[in-house]
């Protein structure tokens, strides 16, 4: 068997689709349950996008652009406390154009998704205060 990169794959087909492994990207993906597709990027990317970006030497990371600036991006998992920084379009190899959730596709122009992609976004101050009160709150149950 040939293993190939999703480079490769992207250049050869233009997109593919498969599931994640982590847990980062839920709510909207659910490890080893939903599949997502992704396609070459072009051009750049846009705020809200999800992307297939890769960190060196062979680590490849699904999360979404929450901020766009001229040079770079700023990156954060929908599950994720800690936004990364300076990823550069020479890191992004795709973007996520639609996903399967208990069996029906969506893409990412369905309304709902744009909703939630706003909304989980917005709400990231909240949800980053939550989750660090529940570890201190369970730092304290471990004493």
């Amino acid at each position: 068997m040939i293993k190939t990169t999703y480079e490769e794959e992207l250049n050869r087909k233009g997109s593919f689709t498969y599931t994640c492994s982590g847990i980062s990207m839920l709510p909207l993906l659910r490890q080893r349950k939903d599949l997502f597709t992704i396609e070459k990027k072009s051009g750049r990317c846009q705020k809200y996008d999800v992307v297939l970006y890769k960190r060196p030497p062979e680590f490849y990371v699904l999360h979404r652009v929450v901020e766009v600036r001229e040079n770079d991006y700023v990156i954060l998992g929908d599950n994720c406390l800690n936004k990364e920084y300076a990823i550069k379009d020479e890191d992004i190899i795709g973007v996520m154009t639609s996903f399967v959730r208990n069996g029906k596709e969506y893409t990412v122009d369905h309304k709902g998704y744009r909703i939630y992609s706003k909304v989980w976004c917005f709400l990231y101050p909240l949800r980053k205060l939550w989750k660090k009160f529940r570890i201190l709150c369970g730092k304290v149950l471990k004493k």
